[in-house]
């Protein structure tokens, strides 16, 4: 592959060994997706969501996890329905009394009804890597469209060689779908604007009805798509009249469009609230909803909750209205030595900037000095005629942009920062975009110069990945100094969802360690895992507890939550993993440090073996 993206004739490559050479590159991408999954742990979100998921097709009855639209849950389900014997606990508090119970029914489900727990993880994962295996196919096929094989090759390569799609890509969790759903998405409505024919207008609702059960965030392609629509019928009228003409035709198509997607809602929120009782859905609805604040919106959610028709509308729509109030609550995060429960304005510039190779990074800037070399210009001559003249021959190009830009106005301007996954629909728009502008800028003059260069920065991406493997959720790159340093910077989904669980079970029987204490931040449960081995602890207990000569097991995220100091208007508690400031641990993986205490010095900091 680098040595087609460096043959100055590879323009001249057939569609049949283009293909060839992408089916290569997803086939990779599904292999180390799956292989680098075996050995990690459930992590948190997966928690909440796998259970969920089950209860959906076994019982229709969505009171758990309403926060997330069903079908990533539902798909992941899909395969635990070929499993023999697996046990519902319908009979417990978390499922029968609790409102959205999720994460102590999901413990309950996995862990304690004697059901296969890592068989029903390994299975339920599966179509997640199904899912980026579609939107690989859909950046590649995209591509090719707008720029042709080389520039095809080249986004699939960045797609396949992203960290972040890897790692997210293997769990049960919504991200990756999201990315799928916004891109494929916006394929399809720039395809029905180009040509609205009945079937484009079909396809674009039915995926957008999709994409809106992904991702709750993904309520933004609906500006989005407005947007577009008005820019679109704009550029292509020469007079206003026309326009007026013009923009209501087309209006009336992304009606019909939205129409079409929430009678797909409908029909999926039906399936799934068939079996849950009518009072309890308004109960769970007032109860969930009682915190947001009263108004309209939520008083007709309310009202929706136990009217025969509208019940499935009503739990879509608290699914929307507890994102937003999740949202703006924030979460309390650790970052760059802060620990804070409101949002900072640099979280997502920082963690993308560290957390993507810089070799992308690099093309990444090639690509927008390359679009301002190409389109400027004094912007006073003829800046208007050359902004239509570009959005007409470059509207595909232009949707991307728009999404990218919203989506990032967005997220900074949340209060929410735990994860650089929280960015990824803009992944796919971004490689794309990136990968036609290197196509482009790869050409006379110094063209033997900038292949050389850029087969090295593609080498570089591939062998920081391939290092990486199977940690791909700890990835950090250079500027961070690696996924080792990385915990400094971010932690949570960023580096340590509890992944590494199983790992640490393999490393005390390794080393014959009969009693380890720990403080394990993720998915799965630690005693399920150690058994007679586990002994509880938590941060803020008071260090001389723990017997000399004892094992800690701390995640990397309680540890710096136990580290950091409290940012500006932060009165929660922090501080109380100082004591082990001192200690060189032992790492398990990346994600989990254990320190093997064998004193305390005058100051009350931990004295620490090194075994």
């Amino acid at each position: 592959i680098f040595y087609i993206i460096y043959n100055s004739q590879f323009k001249l490559m057939s569609n049949k060994a283009t293909n060839i050479l992408a089916a290569g590159l997803l086939i990779f991408t599904f292999l180390i997706a799956l292989f680098s999954m075996v050995g990690d742990s459930l992590t948190m979100d997966e928690l909440a969501h796998l259970p969920a998921g089950y209860s959906y097709l076994t019982q229709k009855d969505m009171r758990l996890n309403p926060e997330h639209p069903p079908l990533i849950k539902d798909l992941s389900a899909i395969p635990l329905l070929f499993i023999n014997g697996i046990n519902f606990p319908s009979e417990i508090k978390s499922w029968s009394q609790d409102i959205n119970g999720q994460w102590d029914f999901g413990n309950s489900f996995l862990f304690q009804s004697n059901n296969p727990a890592d068989q029903m993880i390994f299975w339920a994962r599966i179509p997640m890597i199904f899912i980026l295996i579609l939107l690989g196919y859909y950046v590649f096929r995209w591509s090719r469209e707008l720029f042709g094989n080389k520039a095809a090759i080249l986004s699939l390569f960045l797609f396949c060689f992203s960290p972040t799609l890897l790692a997210h890509s293997r769990l049960v969790t919504t991200d990756v779908g999201a990315a799928a759903g916004a891109f494929i998405a916006t394929y399809y409505f720039v395809k029905f604007l180009k040509n609205n024919s009945w079937k484009n207008l079909i396809i674009a609702g039915i995926v957008l009805g999709i994409a809106e059960m992904l991702k709750f965030s993904l309520i933004l392609l609906f500006p989005a798509f407005g947007i577009l629509l008005l820019i679109w019928t704009a550029v292509r009228s020469s007079y206003f009249k026309k326009f007026i003409i013009d923009f209501f035709r087309a209006l009336q198509g992304f009606i019909l469009i939205i129409a079409v997607c929430f009678v797909l809602i409908w029909v999926v929120y039906q399936y799934h609230t068939w079996n849950l009782p009518p009072e309890k859905q308004a109960n769970d609805t007032q109860t969930i909803l009682s915190s947001f604040g009263s108004g309209t919106i939520v008083n007709a959610v309310v009202w929706m909750a136990d009217k025969p028709i509208l019940r499935p509308f009503a739990q879509y729509f608290l699914g929307v209205c507890m994102v937003l109030q999740r949202t703006s609550g924030g979460n309390t995060t650790f970052f760059l030595g802060e620990i804070s429960s409101t949002a900072w304005k640099n979280y997502f510039p920082v963690i993308y900037a560290i957390k993507e190779p810089l070799s992308f990074h690099i093309l990444l800037i090639i690509a927008i000095l390359y679009f301002i070399w190409t389109n400027g210009g004094p912007f006073w001559q003829g800046f208007w005629l050359r902004i239509k003249n570009w959005l007409l021959s470059h509207f595909p190009e232009f949707a991307m942009l728009l999404f990218i830009a919203i989506y990032w106005l967005t997220s900074i301007s949340g209060n929410l920062n735990i994860g650089i996954r929280h960015l990824l629909p803009i992944f796919p728009f971004t490689i794309l975009l990136v990968a036609g502008a290197t196509s482009q800028w790869l050409k006379p003059p110094l063209f033997r110069l900038k292949r050389i260069f850029l087969s090295i920065l593609l080498i570089w991406q591939a062998i920081g990945i391939i290092a990486a493997y199977p940690h791909f959720i700890s990835y950090y790159n250079e500027l961070a100094g690696g996924p080792a340093n990385g915990y400094i910077y971010a932690v949570d989904s960023n580096y340590d969802w509890g992944q590494d669980l199983k790992r640490l079970v393999a490393w005390t029987e390794k080393n014959n360690i009969d009693k380890i204490y720990v403080d394990y931040f993720g998915g799965a449960d630690a005693k399920y895992y150690l058994k007679d081995k586990f002994l509880s602890w938590w941060g803020n207990k008071n260090q001389y507890e723990i017997p000399l000569n004892s094992y800690l097991a701390v995640s990397a995220t309680f540890l710096q939550g136990g580290k950091g100091e409290p940012a500006p208007g932060f009165n929660g508690t922090t501080g109380y993993y100082r004591w082990l400031g001192k200690c060189e641990p032992i790492r398990i993986s990346y994600s989990i440090f254990v320190y093997h205490i064998t004193g305390f010095d005058s100051d009350g900091f931990a004295q620490c073996s090194a075994q």
